[in-house]
């Protein structure tokens, strides 16, 4: 490894601090750091000099340009490979490693909304799905008429979710599909009341025919495939009739549902008149807000849209490097035999090393791959305008709850504990984070309670607070801003835990749930807004409805509650299921048990004979269970 630092006068030039001494021609990686040591930026080459000449070049290109080089960037270190297939899965492996603020770390915006119909159930029905995996048996195709289905079939993407939840509610006037879960559909023992009014063709109890039900499969296909001529006519003979009797609003209705219908089925995306499996790559940008737009087609149909929103300065050119390695590397996607992009990158020895001699590279000026680049075009620019604007109001957030807090500036990290206990039993600690206003699901952590027996939330509190905080500290990953699920006196407890680490420093309010008004024993308690407890105030601070920070505040906290849940609920189901390995102890008897000493752990307790007195055990049995659980323990 080779590293340079700045000589003062660089930069009093105007030229990048650090410099190319050392640097030699060969393929590698180049890390540009602050003057901390944090890494800012990977990027590999075929040749490090050369690369690296060309960020200091002041015109041509304007790399120079790239704020961070100047500002930020004030050591370059270079790692020398044999080969470029070397750098590039050893910058793939840095960039997991260090997560760089201007490389291109590609999250998923939440994707568009897609109806799966999965062939491998007796009865069908269409399910509403946000992601799926790319799987080639699971692959759509026109369907066929009279065929029984027998695979997994995907349609869509849908840009507007209301339009399509309407549309099938309306293809279920012409097409009587089921739409119940599982749950409800294995026992039923009658028809529904959507049966009765023609909905529903009742496969649940045997009222039509796995041929006819095929048969009712097919026509619901054609129409998402967009044959809607059958459900237009439907739909428009509703609005004439309501018309004619003068039932405007009626009318309205149904000629909303006729639009959204007309919408749905094409707005769906384009098809292609080949089964090239490809991916269409479109970029837009604005400042240093990027989205990246795939469209991925498998088999002739348009399996899956994505939005990616990031941030950079880098040219697009050189972009597009960082986003093919962040896509394809690693066979996160298998690569599809023809990628089409929206400009040419610099690197083409990138491309082939990540793709190999099978998959071909086109950026079309005209014709049909062009026609697909416009359409993923036109949805980048509409996820970015949203992503922008989505990004500002979380902004408004922060800075409003910067100003309420008098904070130094807007938080960047946000950590929100809450506590989750039966009867003070399995008690867990959640830790949920906010980054900019958005959940950073590798911040969240879960605690079990080790130091705290029974019941104390305050004590739990204080416990996994100090815990957070002191590994915080030792990683230099403290939060901006801490929040604790409750009043006074869990506040009390953390800031205990926060004096106990050492971390004064690090701000921490208490968020008291509304409350409505309570009357008891003819006194009454008035009802209050969502309260915000802080150190040393007298009284807490009522948030108002609807204000920006009180809507981030709710929603971090809401956040950390199911998290919490959701730990608790597994951890119980764990314990629980230590009496389920004892042979002869049934449901009814497991809840006895339960219901009589609270646990596992108080069933452990008790002896042979006191739980011989629970109704359906007997000494037997008791002596069993004991031993089960000594077994379980170690003991």
């Amino acid at each position: 490894m080779v590293e340079m630092t700045a000589e003062p006068t660089d930069q009093a030039r105007g030229e990048p601090p650090w410099s190319l001494d050392g640097v030699p021609e060969a393929p590698g990686v180049y890390l540009f750091k602050d003057a901390a040591g944090a890494v800012l930026y990977v990027g590999k080459a075929l040749s490090l000099r050369a690369r690296l000449r060309s960020y200091r070049r002041p015109g041509g290109d304007g790399r120079i340009l790239i704020r961070f080089l100047l500002e930020d960037a004030t050591r370059l270190e270079t790692v020398v490979t044999r080969t470029e297939q070397e750098a590039l899965l050893l910058e793939d492996a840095l960039i997991k490693q260090h997560r760089p603020p201007h490389n291109v770390l590609l999250k998923d915006d939440k994707s568009f909304l897609m109806l799966k119909l999965d062939g491998g159930e007796e009865f069908p029905r269409f399910r509403f799905v946000r992601s799926h995996k790319l799987d080639r048996s699971a692959l759509p195709r026109p369907a066929r008429a009279g065929e029984s289905p027998g695979r997994v079939r995907w349609f869509g993407p849908f840009a507007d979710s209301r339009s399509l939840r309407r549309t099938l509610q309306d293809l279920h006037r012409v097409v009587p599909l089921r739409d119940c879960p599982d749950s409800v559909f294995r026992h039923r023992s009658r028809p529904c009341m959507k049966h009765q009014i023609g909905l529903c063709s009742a496969p649940c109890v045997g009222l039509v025919s796995r041929e006819q039900y095929a048969q009712h499969l097919a026509r619901a296909e054609r129409i998402l495939g967009g044959d809607i001529a059958e459900l237009e006519a439907e739909l428009q003979g509703r609005m004439l009739a309501a018309s004619e009797v003068r039932e405007y609003e009626r009318a309205g209705e149904w000629r909303d549902r006729l639009a959204a219908l007309r919408s749905t089925v094409e707005r769906q995306g384009v098809r292609p008149q080949d089964a090239v499996d490809r991916d269409v790559l479109a970029l837009e940008r604005a400042g240093r807000d990027a989205l990246l737009y795939r469209l991925a087609f498998r088999g002739g149909q348009l399996v899956e849209s994505r939005a990616h929103a990031f941030r950079s300065e880098l040219p697009d050119d050189e972009l597009w490097g960082d986003v093919l390695r962040a896509l394809y590397s690693a066979a996160l996607i298998p690569p599809p035999a023809e990628i089409v992009l929206s400009s040419e990158p610099a690197d083409d020895g990138l491309f082939a090393a990540l793709m190999g001699e099978r998959t071909r590279r086109f950026v079309p000026q005209s014709g049909e791959r062009r026609r697909m680049l416009d359409v993923a075009h036109a949805n980048a620019r509409a996820a970015l305008a949203f992503h922008r604007s989505s990004k500002a109001s979380e902004l408004e957030a922060l800075e409003a709850l910067a100003l309420l807090l008098d904070l130094p500036g807007a938080p960047e990290v946000i950590d929100c504990f809450d506590i989750s206990t039966t009867q003070g039993r399995h008690t867990v600690a959640s830790r949920v984070r906010l980054r900019a206003g958005h959940p950073d699901k590798q911040g969240y952590r879960r605690f079990r309670v080790r130091s705290v027996e029974g019941q104390d939330d305050f004590a739990s509190l204080r416990e996994v607070v100090g815990r957070s905080l002191r590994r915080g500290a030792r990683d230099n990953e403290l939060p901006d801003l801490v929040v604790i699920d409750g009043g006074a006196q869990q506040l009390a407890s953390a800031l205990e835990a926060r004096a106990e680490a050492g971390t004064h420093d690090v701000p921490m309010v208490g968020l008291a749930k509304a409350r409505p008004e309570q009357k008891r024993g003819g006194r009454s308690k008035a009802a209050s807004e969502e309260r915000l407890f802080l150190p040393g105030a007298a009284e807490p601070l009522e948030l108002p409805r609807n204000s920006p920070a009180r809507l981030l505040l709710e929603r971090v906290r809401n956040e950390a509650h199911r998290f919490a849940i959701t730990y608790h609920r597994k951890e119980r189901g764990r314990i629980r299921s230590r009496l389920d390995a004892i042979d002869g102890l049934g449901p009814v008897k497991k809840r006895a048990l339960l219901s009589r000493f609270g646990s596992v752990a108080g069933i452990q307790a008790e002896s042979a004979e006191s739980l011989a007195r629970v109704p359906g055990i007997g000494e037997k049995l008791a002596r069993q269970i004991l031993e089960g659980l000594s077994r379980d323990r170690g003991g």
